[in-house]
Order: structure tokens, then sequence, then C-alpha cells
């Protein structure tokens, strides 16, 4: 697997963040573009899956094959920003400014949802052989999918908007440990296996990922979802983007950079309990 250890990928996670927010409009618009795209139809894949089995779980397991795509394409999830580009402004690097660390989230906001949007586009006429039949099996869970997640939370009022935000906060905690767990490994396999496994639970737990619902949701209103414009930005999108930020943020990058990049001193064995662990192993 070529294991990288945690201080020289939690260099690499700055490194990362700082190429970034000096990365060219157009190349940070491609990438984004064709990471929300991919992401997107690995999400059409896994909800087809799902139907077509009657299993979340194989739907759940198959989803990350996008995100390894992606990632190994180098092309740019905003949940993957939202981690990377504030530690090169934290470790302040040379030129790294809240500028230039607002352009590129709004950069990678824009391509993400264009990407989601166009395969949103397709999926529908797909589904509906070009808008001239009612939605398949496929789309009609689409659109159910929709409204469970806008209507839905907004029936539970304040306790709704709450869960929201939480499936929001734990989405990127595993989204981001996935683009962290990539860095562990110089080999392909070897980030592929690490990427998998947190994918595959934030999936399968339902967690709110804002690029995903940037393909479901709008795929859902063209399909004729009970639910509106307003709702799915009120009562998703909205808390969803600022849960992901604080769920990468606060549980992946400073807590990486915070212990294996900001190293503590080690203790000195000044207590007698210390040095009598140290001069005397456990058995």
């Amino acid at each position: 697997m070529s294991y990288v250890n945690p201080t020289d990928f939690a260099k690499k996670m700055i490194d990362a963040g700082e190429a970034k927010v000096f990365m060219s409009t157009k190349d940070t618009l491609i990438r984004a573009y064709m990471a929300g795209a991919i992401l997107a139809l690995a999400a059409a894949f896994a909800v087809t899956v799902t139907v077509n089995t009657g299993n979340p779980l194989i739907g759940a397991l198959l989803f990350p094959v996008g995100f390894c795509m992606l990632y190994l394409l180098g092309f740019d999830l905003l949940t993957g920003v939202f981690t990377l580009v504030p530690l090169a402004l934290l470790d302040r690097r040379k030129g790294v400014t809240m500028t230039g660390l607002w352009r590129n989230w709004g950069l990678v906001f824009a391509g993400n949802f264009a990407g989601a949007f166009t395969v949103a586009i397709f999926m529908a006429i797909i589904v509906t052989f070009g808008f001239s039949t009612e939605p398949n099996a496929v789309g009609q869970q689409i659109g159910h999918i929709g409204e469970g997640r806008t209507v839905g939370y907004a029936a539970h009022g304040a306790g709704g908007m709450l869960t929201l935000f939480i499936r929001a906060v734990m989405c990127n905690w595993m989204v981001s440990t996935g683009v962290v767990a990539a860095m562990m490994s110089t080999s392909v396999s070897g980030k592929i296996m690490a990427m998998w496994m947190p994918i595959l639970i934030f999936f399968y737990m339902g967690f709110e990922h804002s690029i995903v619902n940037m393909f479901l949701f709008p795929s859902g209103l063209l399909l004729g979802g009970n639910f509106t414009i307003m709702d799915y930005l009120v009562w998703n999108e909205i808390p969803t983007v600022i849960g992901n930020l604080v769920g990468g943020l606060t549980f992946v990058g400073a807590m990486i950079y915070a212990t294996h990049y900001k190293t503590s001193p080690a203790r000195e064995p000044q207590e007698a309990g210390d040095r009598a662990a140290i001069a005397v192993p456990a058995e």
C-alpha cells in the first residue's frame, strides 16, 4: 500500500490547500464541473442499483466508485476544499488570504453545481424518454428522495433542521476523511481502499452531501417531486453546505493539523507514577 505516515500527509494536506488557492479560474471551474458530474452520475448509479435490487446496501457499496474516479483524476469537490484550503490560511502560507479562500470556494461551488445539474437533466431525459412518459421506477425514487429530505425535515420544524445539519456535519466528517485517507498511500490500489470505507459509511447512513444533493433535488423537481425550489434551498442545500463546512474543517482538517502538523512536545516523566511506569514495563 506504500503507507504515508500522518506527519507527512498532514503537510500534503496543507500543500494541496495552498495549490487550490492559486489555481487558475479555468482549471478550478473545469475540475469542479467534472467532479460534480461524476459524483452525480455515481449517485444515479447507486439509486438505480438500489431500485433494481431492492437492497440499499448494494447501492452504497458501489457508490464510492464515483468518488474514487474523480479523486484519481484530480477533480475538486466543495466538501474537499472546505477541509484543505483553510489549512493553508491557518498555516500562513505566503499569498493565501481570505479573499483567495472565498474565491476558491465560490468557483468550486459553481462548477460542482453546473456539473451535477447537467447530469440531473440527462437523467431526467433518460428516465422519461425525453419527457414523453411518466418517470420510470428510478425516476420516481429520485423524486421521493427529494420530498423526504426537504418537506420531510420541514415537518419536524427546528428538530428537523437540527437533524439535517448534524447529518451534513457527519457527512463531511466521513467524506473529508476519504480525501485525507487517499493521501495515506502512494499506490492507486491503496488510495482506493482507503477512500472506499468512509464514503460507503456516509452514503449508506443517509448523511447529507451538498454536491450529491445538487443532483438529487434538481432531478426530483424535473421529475415532478412534491417540493419547491425554496424547500430545496432552505430545507436542504443551504444548511447542508454549512454543515459540510463545519464537519470537514472541524473534525478532519483542524484535528489532523493540530495533532500531526502542530504536534505538542511529549511530556517529561516528572511524576513518580510516570517514572515507575517507564522503569517497570507492563506485563
